[in-house]
């Protein structure tokens, strides 16, 4: 009881000093964002711990993510990312990429033990937060890795893994992805033994990047909620990764939860037909930057964020508001207990004033003044994907229930 009291003034007189900083957030939006469990459903950082030796713990000049910044933020919540790239390893290959990568997850909670815990669990990320610690949690970005085999996906669930996006930008043997043109149709019939087998794990089932008929598919085979871990609304940014006004109303009469990414090239029209006039040239330079950097992961991500960066240039600019913007018509679409936050943080290009995770209470601040209920916005920071995660949990405890 002393260490908890001890932990929780210690955020009461360091939190609202970094949510602050920025001059624009008011002392109701940092204590309602210090009181709020806030939850971010795809993180890409594991790629920089894995390739770079990054460490989450110390403050850094680069990328979107670490624990100083994550405090700051007031980020309890973060789903690490388990990307493979199907360019680069399929079978035996994908599969090991998967198992160091998860790895590194591992070896973050035990080098920082009193400031990370690993949750599977909804109970555990609900647990961290009064202690102070960060909960990290694993979700597996394209199901290349279980390597079309049901025992490697009952692995990964073993090994913590509480997601799975069953496709990346390309299609993968048994489910179309919105990156390419359709192969099979949606999802084959081993698809939806996959999406069967999840739903009896307790593993959500996350239709960001899927293609519309692998959504339905999906949709129609789960008996779990789904959700759409880094997806934002098709309405107001024709781009095939967000989802259209029926999909969301379809997704949240199921009880699931669209979390909104905060990419620029899916939050803002004019900027999605801008980079479409260049995308050629664009992709072309970037596919070929890994074979101008062998050997060094680290010249490539800065090969890249450079990229990235000159073409942001000739683009228009797009403002973190345009996220709130999302979240407002995802709310008016599906309501209000189907949508949470998806960043995309060290895995994309982030909008004009949300650099990196520090930024969050902004959020917060926006979402109060557009007249949101401080009980409505809990739900939207984390509050919906904690319980989509418990009733995905129920779910398997019906299906598969144990003596």
């Amino acid at each position: 009881m002393v260490e908890k009291r001890r932990v929780w003034l210690t955020w009461l007189l360091i939190l609202p000093l970094g949510l602050a900083a920025g001059g624009e957030v008011s002392p109701r939006a940092a204590r309602l964002h210090q009181a709020a469990t806030v939850v971010d459903t795809h993180i890409d950082t594991p790629q920089r711990l894995l390739d770079e030796g990054f460490d989450l713990a110390a403050r850094d000049t680069e990328g979107h993510i670490d624990i100083p910044r994550m405090r700051e933020g007031g980020l309890d919540a973060g789903f690490m990312s388990i990307y493979v790239d199907m360019r680069r390893y399929q079978g035996d290959a994908a599969t090991r990429r998967a198992l160091e990568l998860i790895d590194t997850v591992y070896e973050q909670v035990a080098r920082h033990p009193d400031q990370l815990v690993l949750a599977t669990t909804a109970a555990d990320v609900r647990r961290a937060h009064p202690q102070g610690k960060i909960a990290l949690l694993m979700g597996m970005e394209g199901g290349t890795p279980i390597n079309d085999d049901l025992r490697l996906l009952r692995s990964f669930y073993r090994l913590g893994v509480r997601y799975m996006t069953l496709t990346h930008s390309l299609n993968n043997n048994w489910a179309d992805s919105s990156g390419e043109t359709p192969r099979h149709n949606g999802l084959t019939d081993f698809g939806k033994e996959v999406v069967r087998e999840m739903n009896r794990l307790g593993m959500l089932v996350d239709i960001s990047h899927v293609s519309d008929k692998t959504f339905w598919d999906a949709l129609a085979v789960s008996q779990a909620p789904l959700i759409a871990s880094h997806s934002s609304c098709r309405a107001l940014s024709n781009h095939p990764r967000n989802l259209t006004d029926e999909m969301i109303r379809a997704l949240a009469q199921k009880g699931g939860v669209i979390q909104i990414t905060y990419v620029d090239g899916f939050l803002d029209q004019d900027y999605a037909d801008a980079f479409a006039k260049v995308a050629d040239e664009f992709w072309a330079q970037y596919r070929a930057l890994p074979d101008q950097h062998l050997g060094d992961p680290k010249a490539l991500r800065r090969a890249q964020e450079q990229l990235s960066r000159d073409y942001r240039e000739r683009l228009p600019r797009v403002s973190w508001e345009r996220i709130v913007d999302h979240i407002d018509h995802a709310v008016k679409i599906g309501g209000v207990d189907h949508v949470g936050l998806g960043s995309d943080f060290d895995g994309a290009t982030m909008p004009d004033g949300m650099e990196d995770a520090a930024q969050l209470p902004r959020l917060t601040q926006a979402l109060l003044d557009r007249g949101y209920r401080e009980a409505d916005i809990k739900k939207i920071l984390g509050g919906n994907t904690l319980r989509v995660l418990e009733e995905a949990e129920q779910v398997a405890r019906r299906l598969s229930p144990r003596p």
